[in-house]
């Protein structure tokens, strides 16, 4: 595998071929126990190696093994024994891979990260590589040996670190490797330098004699010595296609060079022109400090306008701050109102608690008593049903005492008996109805909440159809008229206010719908824009407060009262845009709302900076990677939130779902979502279809319960009337016959001692009664406590709540004089920014003025009276300068066209040398490449010397006297040589000693 000191059939120089960088690796290798492993030392009696040979080897959670070896191997033949799982395979795969082979080259799997044992991170794989004598790679960075360290990541990455023999790391880079182990011409790809368990038995079960030759021409290099003769060839005939091409290209130029001089000699003076335009110059300096100094003027007198217009805005931010404080001081009466209510409110909210508490305890006590009473009076009732039952038994066990009724006991048992198992089969029978009548209003009551569900999803479903299908409408008509996507009113309000417009009744014309104003930049964020914007893209910008009177007068003629009316925003116009640099969000990926938006109307881009801060909202269509930019640790300067392309909104701490789901106003696809739409209507129809049918369905199986239930209930009933009547006839056969043993003098006590109860209980229910009157009258009085002062509490919340509303407004109030008065304050301040500008702008132009003036000194030193304007003079130079232009395209500048003759001479010179260059060229490469292909004849006759060398032997025993230089010969001795890799192929397979046979082999 690596360059040795011992002669060789070939130059390895010569055998070089390109690699290729590494592809994605594999799967897991096979299971693999942890055993140990033998390495025994070839002990050959060559020379020992200095360069490229494997001094060691150490693995690190590889394959199924934690750590393994390092191992020392010897110079020459090494050979790795041991028992299945021992490491023999892991051994020779890391040999492949930590020398950047391909998982895919070791058989073993596709992906790197199988080479990783399960459980770990990673996996690592160290190789030492000789590096002495002559031949050494960079021995003065390296020294004697070089140490490759791979780590193989989870994920399947892997790096490099190239440590020298001191275990500096040198480099991390594979190049670097690349370049050692062509120095050291180890190729880990090549069958003859590695060959793998697997490549063996491919190898011998391979029986097409086309295969191994190929096998044979890949493992010689041969392959790769005929694909360089090849590209050398190709790139021969291309050198000779641009020769030809140069030769063309020769006959052109000298073709032009010969235009040119003729060129040069028909050259005439043009002094009288040159002389007038020198004049016009000199006009021109002049011409350009007269118009600066017209300039200076105009700006002095903008100037002194802004500072009038300063002193105005000073005076409205002042009036402003009055009306502000006013709305301020009102705000404050009322929540002083409010508190004072509030404070009274709290100081009687004890007292009713108490009452409260009070009330409770008192009709407590109430229902105990009427409680007692009426237990009392239950009792006395029982006591005197029990005496009249008493007394009628006496009297019937008097008269039926002297007759025999011994043959009616026996007839009453049997009934007795009878009865009770009648009453026992009632009994099952009402519980079975009992349970029937569970289930079915079960039933009942899962339908109907099945009902109620669908119920109230079809009314969802109706609410989306019905706005579904008015979007639909708008966007039907928006096609032939845009406006009309911003509500159907919109054109006839438009119209109106134009014709107002044209009576003079407004000061400005009104600006709007404001989204019939702008356009965007970027279709996918419409949804965007429309979250952020929502409203304001329907509302209409006026110049003042009257033209908003104006306004809201024609907007009643086509909004009925009760119905949403567009906003209309008050802002005096102004013909340029805020400069909003100093506040503005920046981002160097995403746009702001302002940047993504085209605005015409200056109006329109001021409304919106001043009502929605558009210049502070970021766009950013994906939603992590929104949340990602706003909620980090530092978000974008000066931006407060940003939307993404569903429309969702993105705070630093907060993120807020949109609940659309395409934008209604500014998107340019109508048919496409009129298309949508009309899809999503029939959607809604259709579900709407079957949820009707559902509830159909329901309906009816409720109706069906509900029959049922009311049979069994009136089942139920008569059953229980059954029970009743046969319980009711068993306890009168029972008594009739307790009333024949019982004696009638233990009745007559029993009757008299419950007449002396009746006596006592009758005595506790009256006094039980005053009682109870006593406390009916203590929990009237407690009540008419507690209504008093709950009215008083309702009577302040009722004062308080006209007080809140007042607050409502006056908080309302404060916050637009608020907003006013930050506007006037904006406008004081941007004006006063333009007046600095301006300023600046004056002493820039003064400064600007004096360079103009010292320049026109430089080209005229007296100073001209000009009365034509400096544009003017620009044409007429011009004109002149053209008419120079023209002289001399017609008749040519001398010196013009002596540069044109130089580089076409040039030019001409330098393809000559290029074109016998490359003609040098192709005779040099045509003399290497015929010295190449008789090198190659040469080395495949070496190749057939070593054929022969290894197969004579076998053709002897054989007694072939065929010549050894004819096809027939040469083919046998490939399938020979084939036959002796198989040999080598199958002993590495039934011992599984040798991994590497056809090393063996070839040594």
């Amino acid at each position: 595998m690596a360059k040795r000191k011992e002669g060789n059939f070939f130059s390895p120089e010569n055998a070089k071929r390109p690699r290729q960088e590494e592809l994605d690796d594999f799967d897991k290798d096979g299971d693999e126990d942890e055993c140990t492993v033998s390495f025994t030392n070839g002990t050959s009696t060559l020379t020992a190696a200095e360069v490229g040979i494997i001094e060691s080897i150490q693995l690190k959670n590889f394959m199924c093994h934690s750590m393994l070896g390092p191992f020392k191997f010897g110079s020459n033949v090494n050979f790795v024994v041991g028992n299945n799982g021992s490491g023999k395979s892991a051994v020779l795969t890391a040999l492949i891979v930590g020398l950047g082979g391909k998982a895919i080259a070791t058989n073993r799997g596709s992906s790197l990260k199988g080479f990783v044992k399960d459980g770990q991170n990673s996996a690592d794989i160290s190789i030492t590589l000789r590096n002495r004598g002559d031949d050494a790679y960079r021995a003065n960075v390296y020294g004697d040996s070089i140490i490759v360290q791979q780590h193989i990541s989870m994920d399947g990455s892997r790096s490099y670190k190239l440590r020298s023999q001191t275990g500096a790391v040198v480099s991390t880079k594979k190049e670097e490797l690349i370049g050692i182990l062509d120095h050291f011409n180890i190729q880990v790809d090549n069958p003859v330098s590695v060959l793998t368990q697997e490549m063996s038995k491919q190898f011998l079960q391979s029986k097409n004699e086309g295969d191994k030759y190929k096998f044979f021409m890949k493992a010689t290099q041969l392959e790769q010595m005929k694909e360089d003769y090849s590209y050398i060839m190709e790139t021969k005939e291309r050198t000779k296609e641009q020769i030809n091409q140069g030769e063309e290209r020769l006959t052109e130029l000298k073709r032009q060079c010969l235009e040119k001089e003729e060129r040069f000699q028909s050259i005439a003076g043009l002094s009288t022109m040159k002389t007038n335009l020198e004049d016009l110059k000199h006009e021109m300096a002049w011409a350009v400090v007269n118009e600066i100094e017209k300039q200076l003027n105009a700006i002095r007198d903008n100037i002194k306008i802004g500072e009038d217009r300063a002193a105005r805005l000073e005076r409205k931010t002042e009036e402003q701050q009055v009306r502000l404080n006013e709305a301020e001081k009102k705000y404050k009466d009322i929540q002083d109102k409010l508190e004072k209510i509030s404070q009274e409110t709290n100081a009687r909210a004890p007292e009713c608690l108490a009452l409260k508490a009070d009330l409770t305890s008192k009709k407590r006590v109430y229902n105990e008593a009427e409680v007692l009473y009426n237990r009392s009076l239950n009792e006395y009732r029982a006591l005197k049903k029990d005496d009249e039952q008493l007394c009628k038994r006496i009297e019937e066990l008097r008269k039926s005492a002297d007759q025999s009724m011994e043959p009616e006991r026996l007839e009453r048992q049997k009934k007795i008996s009878w009865l009770k198992e009648r009453v026992k089969a009632l009994q099952d029978q009402e519980i079975s109805v009992n349970q029937e009548i569970e289930q079915f209003q079960q039933a009942v009551e899962k339908d109907k909440e099945e009902h109620t569900r669908i119920k109230r999803e079809e009314l969802d479903v109706k609410q989306i159809l019905n706005y579904n299908q008015k979007q639909l409408k708008e966007l039907k008509d928006s096609k032939t008229d845009r406006l009309k996507r911003f509500g159907p009113n919109v054109p006839a309000l438009l119209e109106a206010i134009d014709n107002a417009y044209r009576r003079g009744q407004f000061t400005y014309k009104p600006v709007g719908p404001l989204g019939a104003c702008i356009r965007l930049r970027d279709p996918e964020l419409a949804l965007a824009i429309e979250s952020c914007l929502k409203g304001l893209l329907q509302a209409y910008c006026c110049h003042n407060h009257a033209d908003e009177r104006v306004l809201q007068a024609l907007m009643k003629r086509f909004y009925s009262p009760g119905t949403s009316r567009p906003q209309i925003i008050v802002s005096e116009f102004r013909n340029e845009v805020y400069d909003v640099r100093h506040r503005a969000a920046y981002h160097p990926e995403f746009p702001t709302v302002l940047t993504a938006l085209e605005i015409d109307n200056a109006v329109v881009a001021n409304s919106l900076i001043d009502m929605r801060g558009i210049e502070t909202v970021l766009l950013i269509k994906n939603n992590s990677v929104a949340r990602a930019v706003m909620q980090s640790p530092k978000p974008p300067k000066n931006c407060r939130e940003a939307f993404t392309a569903d429309g969702d909104q993105v705070f630093a701490g907060r993120y807020y779902s949109s609940e659309n789901t395409r934008p209604k106003f500014l998107s340019r696809d109508v048919d496409s979502e009129i298309s949508d739409l009309e899809n999503e209507v029939e959607n809604k129809k259709a579900q709407i279809l079957n949820l009707q049918q559902h509830l159909c369905a329901l309906e009816k199986d409720i109706k069906r319960n509900e029959e049922f239930l009311r049979r069994c209930q009136l089942h139920y009933k008569e059953l229980k009337m059954k029970i009743r009547k046969c319980l009711s006839e068993i306890r009168e056969l029972e008594n009739i016959e307790e009333h024949q043993s019982v004696d009638i003098a233990t009745l007559e006590d029993e009757a008299h001692e419950n007449k002396m109860k009746m006596k006592t209980v009758e005595k506790n229910m009256e006094k039980q009664k005053e009682h109870m009157e006593y406390l009916k009258s203590l929990k009237i009085e407690a009540e008419n406590k507690y209504d008093a002062i709950k009215l008083k509490i309702n009577q302040l919340s009722e004062q308080a709540d006209p007080l809140k509303d007042e607050l409502n407004l006056a908080d309302s109030e404060v916050d637009n004089q608020k907003r006013g008065k930050r506007h006037y304050e904006d406008k004081q301040k941007e004006h006063l920014d333009t007046l600095n500008k301006k300023k600046r702008e004056l002493d820039m132009k003064e400064k600007e003025l004096e360079e103009k003036m010292s320049q026109a000194r430089q080209i005229c030193p007296e100073r001209i009276e000009v009365k034509k304007s400096a544009s003017i003079l620009d044409k007429e130079i011009n004109r002149l300068r053209q008419k120079i232009q023209a002289e001399h395209a017609s008749h040519g500048d001398r010196e013009e066209i002596m540069r044109q003759y130089q580089e076409a001479k040039e030019t001409y010179l330098d393809l000559d040398n290029k074109v016998r260059t490359l003609k040098r060229f192709i005779k040099l490469l045509e003399e290497i490449m015929t010295h190449r292909y008789k090198t190659y004849q040469q080395f495949r006759r070496n190749q057939g010397s070593l054929e022969k060398w290894l197969v004579i032997p076998d053709l002897s025993r054989e007694g072939t006297d065929e010549p050894l230089d004819t096809p027939e010969t040469e083919c046998h001795l490939i399938n020979k040589w084939s036959l002796r890799c198989e040999a080598a192929c199958k002993v590495s397979q039934t011992q599984r000693d040798v991994e590497i046979a056809l090393a063996l082999l070839l040594l």
